[in-house]
């Protein structure tokens, strides 16, 4: 690693109350913006009816819009699907009927031009499903939050289980307050990616866990928050290279993937920058507020070792 041959001296944690202010500013804003507005829930949480047709020649957005708008289909969201010549329409809970479906009327709509228009999908999600899967995407949230903690409090000792927790709960509200404060669409694709960020940030948090843990043995004599510094500055280069390195292929994915998947790298991309952030200003910062100290990560020794010792002298 080219990055990590530097020996960097950075005074991170002397910085954590600033950093700390902002992520709670940031976290309020959030919060305050999924209480007042809520998010813009997609299809599969709210229910509805995905259309997918194809044009002959390029398709006009903005028309297609327009046409559907003007004769009752307000919450319309038109966009390209892959190419210019096909169009993905979804559309809210509306009344349908055997003899005269929601498809069928779009699609009749759409071919009062002399543009032909051919049907290529159609997907319904009723809304009963759709509040099933909040409550089982909430529900898998938590669970996870509930297993990390589980896991880092045996791997490592309750304050470090404690930050890990709060850099997650951290960039899990800030994602979300992201999508409400712009108001992104939030679909099960970005309820994917929440669940990747929290992976991708625990990872990066633990990283920086096992270094402490180990400068915290080697570096007996101390505070903590000189080993704790060093630590972080010692896994700098592993943690830009590897961010970076991410950050580049969901930026090509934003770019060239698609209208389906802008809501899914979006959250990913914006995670992997929050996650790094937190696993130094929130993970380690809340450890360090906690109390940790050597005294916490030392191998116990036993008594009959220390008599095995004296001996051998």
């Amino acid at each position: 690693m080219f990055l990590s041959r530097f020996d960097y001296k950075f005074d991170f944690l002397g910085k954590r109350h600033i950093a700390v202010a902002a992520s709670v500013l940031l976290m309020v804003i959030s919060l305050t913006s999924i209480v007042m507005q809520g998010l813009v829930l997609g299809l599969d949480f709210t229910g509805g009816t995905l259309v997918e047709v194809g044009y002959s020649q390029s398709a006009d957005l903005e028309g297609i819009r327009k046409t559907l708008h003007e004769n009752g289909f307000d919450d319309a969201v038109v966009q390209h699907f892959g190419t210019t010549h096909d169009v993905l329409i979804r559309v809210g809970v509306h009344e349908d009927s055997k003899e005269d479906p929601l498809s069928t009327r779009i699609l009749r709509l759409l071919q009062q031009g002399d543009e032909k228009v051919d049907m290529r999908r159609v997907e319904y999600v009723g809304p009963q499903v759709g509040s099933e899967l909040i409550e089982k995407g909430g529900l898998a949230v938590l669970w996870t939050l509930a297993g990390i903690l589980i896991y880092v409090w045996f791997r490592f000792e309750y304050r470090f289980a404690i930050g890990a927790i709060a850099a997650l709960v951290h960039d899990t509200v800030i994602t979300v307050g992201l999508f409400s404060l712009l108001r992104l669409e939030f679909d099960l694709t970005v309820l994917a990616a929440l669940l990747a960020v929290i992976g991708y940030s625990l990872n990066d948090t633990i990283v920086v866990f096992d270094r402490i843990r180990e400068n915290f043995v080697k570096l007996r004599k101390q505070p903590s928050l000189n080993v704790m510094n060093t630590s972080i500055n010692q896994m700098l280069g592993r943690t830009v290279m590897t961010s970076v390195t991410t950050a580049l292929v969901l930026t090509v994915l934003f770019i060239v993937g698609g209208e389906l998947i802008h809501g899914f790298s979006t959250a990913l991309l914006f995670g992997v920058v929050i996650g790094t952030y937190s696993s130094i200003y929130i993970a380690s910062a809340s450890a360090l507020a906690l109390g940790v100290s050597k005294g916490d990560l030392m191998p116990v020794v036993k008594e009959g070792a220390e008599k095995k010792t004296e001996n051998l002298w």
